[in-house]
């Protein structure tokens, strides 16, 4: 539970840190929100273009996040988003039918939204509701930077996490592999010792067998020549 707790509190720590300071690929990003005519579902719609140059897939997906907010959301193809009845009080008390498409790729995002306040009647340059839509896309294009930025430094955290783990299950392999290979010195030192001993004593019963040996040896003659001279004695 502490190595745990420990390690929660590096990662917001090292994310911390990286949010500190600016990210050597990623620029500062300039809020471009403006005004647009974008065929959505073959229709014709005015409203509002935002240009984001982060990942698009991410800023994909953090808008789908946020027109989820304003309501139920129906997809189309091509990335379009569609909130009959959106739910949006920065924007009014009543009801709302918003329509956006996203285009992306790998290093940018576009995204146009078109809001109708009723019988088609979409925001557009001078009305209230225009500066309204605009503050509210600059606000996601400020937040969805700063998620991503979060997200690099999670990212990074995570790769440096995983290089860290592996170093120390390396270590302790290591360490591990050091126990054992001292074990078999040692387990070597102790059967050269034994086997030193083994080779002295079998030294010395092979000299004591020899000895042993000659003196059988001997003895046998004797015994030959005792057995010899009994039976020269017999009768012939």
């Amino acid at each position: 539970m502490k190595t745990q707790l420990f390690k929660s509190f590096l990662h917001v720590l090292f994310c911390s840190a990286l949010l500190g300071i600016p990210f050597a690929t990623q620029p500062v990003l300039a809020q471009t929100v403006s005004s647009a005519t974008e065929k959505v579902d073959q229709i014709s719609l005015m409203g509002l273009s935002l240009n984001l140059p982060i990942d698009g897939k991410f800023v994909e997906k953090e808008w789908e996040m946020q027109m989820k907010s304003y309501g139920k959301v129906t997809t189309g193809r091509n990335g379009v988003y569609k909130v009959p009845a959106a739910n949006i009080p920065a924007l009014s008390n009543e009801p709302l039918n918003v329509a956006s498409k996203v285009s992306t790729d790998k290093s940018k995002a576009t995204i146009f939204v078109a809001v109708d306040k009723g019988n088609a009647d979409y925001a557009k340059p001078g009305d209230a509701m225009y500066s309204q839509v605009e503050t509210l896309l600059k606000d996601f294009a400020e937040r969805t930077r700063l998620n991503y930025d979060i997200k690099l430094a999670d990212d990074t955290f995570n790769e440096a996490q995983k290089k860290q783990d592996k170093l120390t299950k390396q270590s302790e392999k290591l360490v591990r592999d050091l126990e054992r290979n001292k074990k078999e010195k040692d387990n070597l030192v102790k059967k050269m010792d034994e086997n030193s001993r083994e080779l002295e004593q079998l030294t010395r019963d092979t000299e004591t067998n020899k000895n042993d040996l000659a003196s059988s040896a001997k003895e046998l003659e004797t015994k030959k020549q005792a057995l010899e001279a009994a039976r020269a004695k017999l009768p012939k």
